[in-house]
């Protein structure tokens, strides 16, 4: 359809090509009948349909491209989580620990799909009269599925819902980084559950839904609603489970450093999605928005690497992938809303700041130390976030913006003429770190607490010393055979009665 109104508006423009279209027409059809073909043949259109026009499976506000992005970057997205953290964090972790932990993300990923169809979508998107939180109502309706997006979107809500549940389920996997190599893994069981309705829901639903923060906050992507909280609640949780054994702590190497950096790969590439999909459409945002994730992303890497070689004299895989996990959380904010220079600075700000304070405030200050923190996703994640949030305010464009959020007042420092609200801007950007970082702190605490009552947070110390076979009854890597363990070695004892025929002959 859209070819055919193109070419109409062509020869309306160009009387000249209009009368060559003519002529080339009326050729073809006396060729048609020189030659005595059938006159079906005549019934056939001179330019058959694209397949997109409407019908009933396609109504007309259905965009057929956007739909088609948007599917993509959901399953980009979904990746990022299944298989990318999963072989990150089975990766990362001492050999004892990587069943665990990526079997940790795994059920993260299972459970947060039933909890958001079931009642968390509704909870943070619905149309709900709320500061807060919306109802707890099921998305599983074909009548809502297939409905239309609100906000003038055209996409069928089932998009939306399992877009935002692929953000939902790696907020939770990302928390987990905090937890991994000694959390009971029935206490996760709960934990899932409980903090994704009480505590992601909250945040997604004044950020993004209806609640208080709506088009208040510049948040493109979730450097809050995600970063900032998985990161405020994995120390949070962290703090309450307690430690690693003694020995982890100390001694904790991963076990398979080319499965992190395919693991990082997936993460990497996979936030193409992340921040690709945010808009809901495939527009110029959405394209501005994928190069300058890649760009922050290889900037903040360099800087982080850098600076492991000046300070630590040698170039260190893992912190490679810390600083490319940076850069992706510093530019979520503001992805689709800065131009690529302020995400070269925003690369180089989240390569050197979070480096600063995981590699020398986290080892002189006593708090941090005291709380067991396994991946440093607070510094990766919480730090990070808050820092794009910042430095969006700051950079965004208000062309950008406009494109983004419409006609509401959300200003930039390069709004022209309004540098006060700019800096009202800042300051709500401030008050919603406050208020995300307050409210996931309270919430997971009192999730972790309620949860201890039942079960212990924390496993024993049996299970600790010995690790997957203990928790799961598997281990990672087969030592003898297919599966097989390796046999215990058969010592040879010497009989009593020839230790007592030497003694005597002594």
């Amino acid at each position: 359809m859209a070819g055919g109104l193109s070419q109409c508006s062509t020869l309306n423009k160009t009387p000249k090509i209009a009368a060559l279209y003519t002529q080339t027409t009326s050729k073809q059809v006396q060729i048609f009948q020189d030659n005595k073909i059938p006159s079906f043949s005549m019934n056939f259109p001179l330019y058959p349909s694209s397949g997109l026009d409407p019908d009933e499976a396609s109504p007309e506000w259905l965009s057929k491209g956007d739909n088609a992005w948007q599917l993509t970057a959901t399953y980009f997205v979904g990746l990022q989580s299944v298989p990318g953290l999963v072989i990150l964090y089975g990766s990362m972790v001492k050999k004892k620990w990587a069943v665990n932990s990526a079997f940790m993300a795994l059920y993260a990923f299972a459970a947060a799909l039933l909890c958001w169809v079931l009642w968390a979508h509704r909870m943070s998107f619905g149309d709900y009269d709320s500061y807060l939180v919306g109802k707890p109502v099921n998305s599983l309706s074909n009548v809502f599925l297939l409905g239309q997006m609100g906000d003038g979107h055209k996409l069928p809500n089932a998009d939306h819902v399992f877009y935002e549940f692929a953000f939902a389920a790696i907020t939770v996997i990302l928390l987990a980084g905090s937890l991994l190599g000694r959390m009971n893994f029935y206490a996760w069981m709960l934990f899932v559950p409980l903090w994704l309705t009480f505590s992601y829901t909250v945040g997604a639903f004044t950020i993004w839904g209806n609640g208080f923060l709506r088009n208040k906050i510049i948040d493109y992507a979730g450097g809050y609603v995600i970063h900032l909280s998985s990161g405020v609640a994995g120390f949070t949780a962290a703090y309450w489970v307690g430690p690693r054994h003694s020995h982890d702590r100390q001694h904790f190497p991963p076990n398979n450093i080319i499965q992190i950096l395919g693991g990082a790969g997936f993460l990497w590439l996979g936030w193409t999605g992340f921040n690709g999909g945010s808009p809901l459409s495939a527009g110029v945002v959405t394209s501005l928005a994928v190069i300058n994730t890649h760009i922050c992303t290889a900037t903040s890497l360099l800087i982080w690497l850098a600076l492991d070689m000046v300070v630590y004299r040698k170039s260190s895989v893992i912190g490679a992938v810390q600083g490319m996990i940076t850069g992706l959380v510093c530019i979520t904010p503001g992805a689709g809303l800065v131009d690529p220079w302020a995400a070269v600075l925003m690369g180089v700000m989240s390569g050197s700041i979070p480096w600063y304070t995981m590699m020398v405030l986290h080892r002189k200050i006593a708090f941090f130390q005291s709380v067991d923190d396994t991946l440093g996703v607070f510094h990766t994640h919480a730090v990070a976030g808050v820092l794009g949030g910042l430095l969006s305010g700051l950079f965004a464009k208000p062309k950008l913006l406009k494109l983004m959020y419409g006609s509401h007042e959300i200003y930039g420092l390069h709004s022209k003429g309004q540098f006060h609200r700019a800096l009202r801007q800042t300051g709500l950007q401030l008050l919603g770190a406050v208020f995300i970082t307050a409210w996931n702190a309270v919430v997971t605490s009192i999730i972790c607490l309620v949860i201890s009552r039942f079960v212990n947070l924390r496993m024993d110390e049996e299970a600790l010393e010995v690790g997957d076979d203990a928790v799961h009854g598997e281990e990672a890597y087969a030592l003898w055979g297919d599966g097989d363990r390796m046999p215990k070695p058969r010592r040879f004892r010497i009989p009593l009665i020839c230790h007592r025929l030497v003694s005597t002959q002594v």
